[in-house]
């Protein structure tokens, strides 16, 4: 009402003394023709009086109108004094783990808020007497400023002109936003903040304004609230700013890019120095104070805000996603969105803080060595150098190359501009490094990282413990846990040998370790890793599996059926599609970690797989559940006698096997089982470690699957995959809190079990068929997919006992 009250009284003072001053002149000059002329029209002059004072008085009446519109609603709903009484400021959306402990938060910008006593005096006066040097005189509205506005930006359209409005003004437009900016929509929002300003004076002192408005402001960089600036700019807190800092901050206000001390450092210095006089001419600070202030040039200690930064970066994103598509589904009681990154929200997940900071700590510390070992093992003829397609093929997927292919350009063209030195910043595992080189020199740097995932899981829910997507979230954005499905070696050897065990096997039958070539199959012979001679060896399921042997996997799954192995992998909640191929038994199959992680939770969940989950509820600010989550229960996908076998033989590969490193390297006591895992060209190494209360699935390889590791000695899973695990267990090991996950025990294995699986792992060939074996001769022969028993020799297998 002050707003339009003052204008009208204004206008009408003005439109009433020129009216009355014209009608008593015209009055003078009717009195003085009208004998001789009472005809006679009234003059041109007098028809132009009446038209302005016609227009402006219509032109008042729409004021008033549009005013009352405003006021009534018409052009949007104005904050009650209720609702100003109990400001909320963005909240961001809280992420705390299963006990709690923040994990991290999800907001629209990097924003802080500071009380009213914690902003120093110098920082209130540069503000004030820059931005509202009337502010402790007016009501939120500032009569004089309001004409400029009026006459200046919204008649003539000069922005730079200046706003006129209050500190109280510019808060109700901190506090809600405008949304168009065409001439009317600004007049509307003018008004509309006029009438938010005036009731906010009547809510709060004038030092809970200030307060209220340096915590909702912007300032250069991204950054929302002093407190948030301060800490970018000068990394201090804001009641250690000094009397030139303050004034930098404040001076960003008048244009937060243009001010930007870090991007226009003459720019920032001289709006600076205005700060300064303004605080001068007002009486805040001395005038020779002020000028050798003036003299001192602007020192910042820039820490920007990095979102990439904290605590499970690649976790955050993942609920990020979540919650935004729950937004999407979900309405307030009002019937209005929720705002995920400003409603308060607390996100309760399943996540374990002192777990995610041991696996991303374990996989830093591997991953840095590993990486120079890597470089040093390929030296002149890694891939990423000689092989120019594959830099190529890298740089043609960067957002840079796509916009310049978009603009019109050829590819020759793009890779010259491409190929030209910058300033730029490249990840090293020393830390950010600020190079001068070309895009494709920062292609080829990047493609040869070893990247890594590691997820672990509570096995009889499947609720996320640890999660990290990769080695650094600001430059490797892509997910491995979620995002990235890959072979999965010989991890998925478990699975055969489970569905093997299902069909009638038993775990003392013997396969021949001997290489076959596969005629059927276009001639593909498969081998081991190992050195050794197996050409007349031949192992029980239990060796076979610790020494993870590709012969005798191959010959299990041949005997047992590749639908059968299939149909096993569907029962343990695996989705991903399976190849129909021998090479199924070696871990063709591309997966996630999150289906790996949820199959091997089976064998210590009552055969039953689990689905990973990792939001437990959704609350408000309040604290009111607005859903909860279950986890989903699935049915038991084998034997009790299965798993008792499965986990017996998974514990030997630990003791005895590709594991047991985790025994005589990283000294661990735990109750333990697993498996390795290395794929063709070592491109994938794999670790999946477990006890009865944690599963982990640890990945390392290329984000190019043309980068492999040159040597299996360095590539494979045990190397590259299983320290990051081992470390891991070693600091969970550290931690008393953790006690009833670490010192987990596996059931004893019944009797009946045992028996069954007590027999001489490896058996040599008899004489005979050593003596009809050609040993420089690969056996050949068809496969059997369906593992349907085919010819005579096939079924005299049950006589010598000699499954080949």
């Amino acid at each position: 009402m002050i707003f339009c009250g003052s204008l009208y009284y204004n206008f009408s003072r003005h439109f009433a003394f020129f009216v009355v001053e014209n009608r008593t002149m015209a009055k003078k000059k009717y009195r003085k023709h009208k004998k001789g002329s009472s005809k006679k029209k009234l003059s041109t002059k007098a028809i132009i009086i009446r038209v302005l004072v016609s227009v402006f008085s219509g032109l008042l009446m729409l004021a008033v109108l549009g005013y009352l519109a405003v006021l009534l609603g018409v052009y949007g709903k104005l904050p009650a004094k209720d609702e100003l009484s109990d400001i909320q400021h963005s909240q961001s959306t809280r992420i705390v783990d299963a006990n709690e402990k923040t994990v991290g938060h999800l907001y629209r910008f990097y924003h802080s808020s500071v009380a009213y006593e914690d902003l120093p005096d110098h920082l209130v006066k540069a503000l004030v007497s820059t931005e509202d040097a009337r502010f402790y005189e007016h009501n939120g509205i500032d009569v004089r400023s309001l004409g400029r506005v009026f006459f200046k930006t919204l008649l003539m359209g000069d922005r730079s002109a200046g706003g006129g409005s209050t500190l109280s003004q510019q808060l109700a437009k901190n506090l809600y936003p405008r949304e168009k900016f065409d001439k009317f929509s600004l007049l509307i929002a003018k008004v509309k903040e006029s009438i938010t300003a005036t009731r906010l004076e009547k809510v709060y002192s004038k030092e809970e304004i200030l307060a209220l408005y340096l915590n909702t402001v912007s300032f250069s960089g991204n950054t929302f609230g002093v407190a948030s600036a301060a800490k970018t700019f000068f990394n201090k807190p804001v009641k250690e700013l000094t009397i030139t800092e303050a004034a930098t901050l404040v001076g960003m206000l008048k244009a937060t890019y243009t001010y930007n001390p870090r991007m226009f450092p003459e720019n920032s210095l001289a709006r600076r120095n205005t700060v300064l006089m303004q605080m001068a001419n007002f009486g805040d600070l001395p005038e020779d104070s002020a000028q050798i202030l003036m003299e001192k040039p602007i020192e910042l200690d820039y820490t920007p805000f990095n979102p990439h930064d904290g605590l499970a970066p690649y976790f955050r994103e993942q609920v990020r996603r979540f919650l935004k598509n729950w937004a999407d589904d979900h309405k307030k009681e009002d019937g209005s969105a929720y705002d995920i990154y400003g409603d308060g929200l607390q996100v309760h997940t399943t996540l374990d803080v002192r777990m995610q900071k041991a696996a991303e700590q374990a996989m830093a510390k591997h991953l840095k060595g590993l990486q120079l070992a890597f470089e040093k093992n390929w030296g002149n003829a890694a891939p990423w150098k000689q092989n120019r397609a594959i830099a190529e093929n890298a740089l043609a997927r960067t957002p840079i190359y796509k916009q310049l292919k978009k603009d019109g350009l050829a590819a020759s063209e793009i890779l010259d501009s491409l190929s030209k030195p910058r300033k730029m910043t490249w990840f090293t595992w020393e830390g950010e490094k600020e190079v001068t080189a070309s895009v494709l020199d920062s292609v080829k740097h990047h493609i040869k990282m070893l990247q890594a995932g590691f997820l672990a899981i509570e096995p009889q829910n499947g609720g996320i413990k640890a999660w990290v997507g990769g080695i650094d979230h600001k430059y490797f954005q892509f997910d491995h846990v979620n995002q990235s499905k890959r072979q999965v070696g010989s991890t998925f050897k478990p699975f055969v040998y489970t569905a093997a065990l299902e069909n009638g096997t038993e775990p003392c039958d013997y396969f021949s370790a001997r290489t076959v070539k596969y005629a059927n199959m276009e001639g593909w012979t498969p081998t081991n890793s190992e050195d050794e001679d197996f050409l007349h060896k031949n192992f029980t399921l239990q060796a076979a599996l610790k020494r993870s042997l590709n012969t005798v996997s191959v010959k299990i799954l041949e005997e047992t059926g590749i639908p059968k192995v299939i149909e096993q992998a569907r029962s343990l909640n695996i989705q991903s599609d399976l190849p129909e191929v021998p090479s199924l038994a070696l871990g063709a199959g591309e997966l996630t970690m999150l289906e790996l992680a949820g199959a091997y939770a089976s064998y210590v969940n009552d055969q039953k797989p689990v689905t990973p989950y990792f939001i437990t509820k959704i609350t408000d600010a309040e604290g009111k559940v607005l859903e909860e989550f279950k986890p989903i229960d699935h049915v038991p996908a084998y034997s009790t006698e299965t798993k008792y076998m499965m986990l017996e033989m998974m514990q030997t590969v630990v003791e005895e096997g590709t594991g047991s490193r985790l025994r005589w390297k990283y000294k661990l006591p735990n109750d333990l089982a697993g498996k390795t895992g290395t794929t063709q060209s070592n491109r994938d190494g794999w670790f999946v470690g477990f006890n009865p209360e944690l599963i982990t699935v640890t990945w390392v390889g290329t984000d190019d699957g043309r980068i492999g590791f040159k040597d299996t000695s360095i590539g494979q899973g045990a190397n590259s995959a299983l320290p990051i695990f081992a470390l891991f267990m070693q600091t969970l090991n550290r931690d008393a809190s953790l006690r009833t996950i670490t010192n987990a025990k596996f059931p004893d294995t019944p009797a009946s079990i045992q028996k069954r699986m007590e027999c001489p792992e490896i058996k040599e060939d008899g004489f005979v068929k050593k003596l009809f074996t050609n040993k420089d001769k690969t056996k050949e022969k068809d496969f059997d997919e369906d593992g349907k028993e085919k010819g005579f020799f096939k079924k005299m297998k049950g006589i010598f006992n000699n499954k080949d």
